[in-house]
């Protein structure tokens, strides 16, 4: 008998039972079956539930709905599948399907087939793992490619030769690195040498499915070891060359700087620790992104990488667009990360004035909690003294920034004076002289020359009328 939560279960024979009941044999199939013996369902969220029949998925799909008493049924006839929705779940029909592929193209052509077939056609052994729901054989395993053992060695491997696999669907050597990676698991030999010679083949794979994989990836517990898969085994140049082009190490005059690939996957790493935000994570990833071009050998200064932090800002709606990223205030929360990930360790010096801490803050926003958790990550030394160094140097940048925020109320600022207002005092149309008006009076605000109040905002604006006049 089948030890799982007895819901499942007993929607499991339910599913039997209405393809007895319509002479057809009812398998679940997949990540269920998986997560089961690695003993995570528990610590998963199980929302999407596969199952495959010999015979029609839609008509099981309608007779499961049936018994369910729900008419919550979507049938996707060009596919020959159907969803049921019950309780939590999304459960998916298909009838057992052989599949051949054309070259250049990932959809492929379909005709019905037996279980077997159906489990050829599977991604990796791990995920071809099925159990029979039949009420004579309720609980039975099939497992042709041996998923069980290859779960106990921890490898990811393909059912069959992984050239073919990969040639006719390239979306699964990504996949087979996300499970890797999540996982925790070795790909094996064969299979990674096959992903070598046939990332070429990736090209044919849309960005958004690409990037559905690179996110799970980049989400996972130590993301480095996806990046470090993808990038061994050419993956990763096929769509974000500009990380492949951190890698490598410069030497001059016996000097050499540190490679700002795998320091980059440590900073993600250190951030993954930390934080669940994906955009956070991205922006670790993208946080010296421009390195390469600003590299510098400075003679009795060694290498330098000036504006690295300006220029990677620049270059992050380009890369969001092509990666298929969304370019809206998540593209804007990375640019700022990535912009600013150098100013709070200029602000260690007893002698740094309030005003560079209130121009950060200002900045920053509601982000500069963030902004602190990716600067802490970016200590990547080995020397453990510098390394507490640096974070005894954050620490004493917190505080500051505790103390001016506690003082001076500039996270998330706005101007106390409105350009209506500048218009009225001033007697002047719209135009570029309200913007500048509006821009003195931050300035003196952030620069601590008057309070973050409107009455001395107010009083400044009047000094500049009457300024105004005097000119006049």
């Amino acid at each position: 008998m089948l030890d799982i939560p007895s819901e499942h279960k007993s929607l499991f024979q339910l599913i039997g039972e209405a393809a007895e009941s319509i002479d057809q044999q009812a398998y679940v199939v997949g990540g269920y079956v998986r997560d089961h013996y690695l003993g995570r369902l528990d610590e998963t969220e199980i929302t999407d539930i596969d199952f495959v029949t010999v015979g029609s998925g839609i008509r099981l799909a309608q007779k499961v709905a049936e018994k369910l008493q729900t008419d919550q049924v979507t049938i996707f006839k060009q596919f020959g599948t159907a969803q049921v929705k019950h309780s939590e779940f999304d459960l998916e029909f298909v009838g057992a399907r052989k599949e051949s592929y054309r070259r250049q193209s990932r959809k492929p052509i379909v005709e019905d087939g037996s279980l077997k077939d159906d489990q050829l056609r599977r991604d990796l052994t791990i995920n071809a793992l099925s159990w029979s729901l039949n009420p004579n054989t309720f609980g039975v395993l099939h497992d042709p490619f041996h998923g069980i053992r290859d779960l106990e060695k921890m490898i990811i491997r393909t059912p069959i030769d992984p050239e073919k696999t990969f040639d006719d669907d390239p979306l699964r050597m990504m996949r087979a690195v996300r499970f890797a990676t999540q996982l925790n698991f070795t790909i094996e030999p064969k299979t990674r040498a096959a992903i070598k010679k046939m990332a070429h083949r990736l090209s044919i794979i849309s960005r958004e499915r690409i990037l559905d994989e690179l996110n799970k990836i980049v989400m996972s517990p130590k993301p480095s070891t996806g990046f470090k898969h993808l990038f061994e085994t050419g993956l990763l140049n096929e769509f974000f060359p500009e990380m492949v082009n951190l890698a490598g190490v410069d030497e001059k005059n016996g000097q050499r700087h540190k490679d700002n690939f795998w320091h980059t996957l440590k900073v993600l790493d250190n951030t993954a620790q930390k934080s669940d935000n994906l955009w956070l994570r991205w922006a670790a990833i993208m946080h010296d992104i421009a390195k390469p071009p600003t590299k510098k050998f400075v003679k009795g200064v060694g290498w330098t990488f000036h504006g690295h932090d300006a220029i990677g800002a620049k270059w992050v709606p380009r890369i969001f667009k092509r990666l298929g990223l969304p370019m809206d205030e998540r593209m804007r929360y990375v640019q700022k990360l990535v912009a600013l990930h150098l100013r709070p360790i200029a602000l260690v010096s007893e002698e740094v004035s309030d005003s560079a801490v209130r121009r950060l803050i200002f900045e920053a926003g509601d982000d500069i909690d963030d902004l602190m958790t990716l600067c802490r990550a970016d200590i990547t030394s080995k020397n453990e003294w510098r390394v507490k160094k640096y974070r005894n140097n954050f620490d004493k940048v917190e505080k500051k920034i505790a103390e001016v925020e506690e003082k001076d109320r500039i996270r998330n600022w706005k101007n106390p004076i409105s350009g209506e207002e500048v218009m009225n005092v001033l007697d002047i149309r719209p135009g570029p002289m309200v913007g500048r008006v509006k821009d003195r009076i931050k300035d003196a605000i952030l620069d601590g020359k008057i309070s973050n109040n409107y009455e001395e905002a107010y009083d400044l604006l009047l000094r500049i009328k009457s300024e105004m006049e005097k000119q006049n």
